[in-house]
């Protein structure tokens, strides 16, 4: 069994998945760093100058790579779900877990991120705020609908999320 987190960034995927692996002796990756290494470039720099397209196509390949892994946690980027392919691998694979928060605590967490603002760009021309909300109102649906377990982080440190994931598939931590 893999753990596969999915949800809008700023729900607080990378922190968490990081701590399932401390927690199980599980390696973990994010698809976001994988794509950057694979593709020698940023995320930014994809979408400037390969397209969203192209970017998607990276975390196709990065994902059906990824997903074949066995004992394995995997932070998912925030659109990667949005493809049937990617929705396919991961569900196939493992436990499934959407994490969520409101879009006014997305929108604090990703302003105070230093690393986010350079490295992943808007997904809209309005950017901010009412990008989130749009972006999660057509997300929604397909997150909802790939997960088998959702945990709103909004009052949750990452160690809790962490928690209420073991606990659910009663996996223990590594000694």
């Amino acid at each position: 069994m893999n753990l596969v987190l999915i949800g809008y960034r700023g729900t607080g995927k990378s922190q968490v998945a990081r701590l399932l692996a401390e927690r199980t002796g599980w390696p973990w990756l994010d698809t976001d760093d994988q794509i950057e290494t694979l593709a020698g470039k940023s995320i930014a720099q994809i979408f400037s100058q390969e397209g969203e397209e192209a970017f998607r196509d990276w975390e196709a390949r990065v994902v059906a790579d990824l997903a074949t892994r066995r004992h394995f946690v995997l932070a998912l980027g925030g659109g990667a779900v949005m493809r049937t392919e990617n929705r396919e691998a991961i569900a196939t694979q493992g436990r499934v877990v959407w994490l969520t928060a409101s879009p006014e605590t997305i929108w604090r967490r990703i302003r105070t991120d230093a690393a986010t603002a350079g490295r992943r760009p808007n997904l809209t021309a309005a950017g901010g705020i009412s990008e989130i909300v749009a972006t999660l109102r057509a997300r929604e649906p397909i997150y909802r609908q790939s997960a088998h377990l959702v945990i709103d982080t909004e009052a949750k440190t990452p160690a809790d999320v962490a928690d209420a994931i073991l606990a659910k598939w009663k996996l223990s931590e590594s000694p």
